[in-house]
């Protein structure tokens, strides 16, 4: 479990990852310029061709780290980003958005040299294409206040050495919960480079497709994909499956959490929600089965909105999701030996 809430720790979590702006365009759905093929997982978009767009969304400060800093301080938590812009307005919009959602920007380092990063999406009938662009950058950590949790995620292509230093901050807080979510980047750069983190974490989180991308040996059953991560040494391992919910694991249980139903507008940002929403579950002292539905709840309320940051919930508005929601629990999940 994370360390109870204290006086001393200046912060409940540091958020650590690059932020992007991100764009998303939601295309006609009666249009003839573009057609869906969901089983082949492609968008297809006629050639040479003004598509109009429906609608245009601006997230000013995205990318998982934000969306987490923004969801962790929406559930009263004090929130803070370490993270990294450009000497531009979009840079300038992402301090400024953080600062309004009641993130502190402190630790937004500016790059003279390289603009903000920037992310493109393409909405059409309910899936979303991601155009994403992660500028060149020179990492450098800060030197962090104490805080009761560091939570590190998605990265620019050249991390692995920013890795490294990550993982030295962390030793130097044995007390903070280490909540890790791999980013894009570091599932594709493979297992060996992210072994250490997966050995620190408190709670290690993906998704499906990416755990059985990571092993590389093809496809395992859910309980083989958690008790492989564990055994690397994450004390809590939670990978969740879409549609199909979400399974953890602590080294002790298995436990399976069902999704809310409802129709998803667009899905962006949703593992991210439901990771910040467990996180900040457990960092409120809340057990691992209710965690889930926390992180559940937050999911099903950001999917139902344009990008990732509009549906986040209040503290308010996750006790009334999770009561409205009841029934739906997480489940014990036992095994033969």
């Amino acid at each position: 479990m994370p360390p109870a809430k204290k006086k001393n720790p200046t912060y409940d979590i540091i958020s650590v990852g690059e932020s992007l702006r991100d764009a998303f365009y939601t295309l006609y759905e009666d249009t003839n310029s573009c057609t869906l093929d969901v089983d082949r997982l492609l968008l297809c978009l006629e050639y040479a061709e003004k598509i109009p767009i429906k609608d245009l969304v601006i997230t000013k400060a995205a990318g998982n780290s934000a969306n987490a800093a923004v969801g962790a301080s929406r559930l009263e938590l004090k929130s803070a980003l370490v993270t990294w812009v450009g000497k531009d307005s979009a840079g300038d919009d992402i301090r400024n958005a953080l600062k309004e959602a009641g993130v502190d920007n402190q630790y937004v380092i500016v790059d003279p040299t390289n603009p903000t990063s920037e992310a493109a999406l393409l909405i059409y009938k309910g899936e979303r294409t991601q155009l994403v662009y992660f500028q060149p950058r020179k990492f450098r950590m800060p030197k962090l206040d104490k805080t009761r949790c560091i939570y590190y995620s998605a990265m620019g292509s050249k991390h692995a050495a920013f890795d490294k230093v990550l993982l030295k901050e962390v030793m130097k807080q044995p007390k903070a919960y280490f909540a890790f979510q791999p980013g894009t980047t570091h599932v594709r750069s493979g297992l060996e480079g992210l072994k250490p983190l997966i050995k620190r974490s408190d709670l290690f989180i993906l998704n499906k497709d990416e755990s059985n991308d990571l092993l590389k040996d093809g496809k395992r059953t859910i309980l083989n994909l958690l008790m492989t991560f564990h055994k690397f040494g994450a004390k809590t391992v939670i990978i969740t499956d879409g549609r199909n919910g979400a399974d953890a694991y602590d080294g002790e249980d298995h436990w399976h959490m069902p999704i809310f139903n409802g129709k998803a507008k667009e899905r962006t940002g949703a593992g991210d929600s439901f990771a910040i929403g467990v996180t900040s579950a457990l960092l409120k002292g809340k057990k691992l089965p209710e965690a889930l539905r926390w992180g559940t709840a937050n999911s099903w309320s950001v999917v139902k909105q344009i990008g990732p940051q509009a549906g986040l919930l209040t503290t308010t508005e996750m006790n009334k999701v999770c009561k409205k929601y009841s029934k739906i629990k997480a489940e014990l999940i036992t095994h033969k030996n």
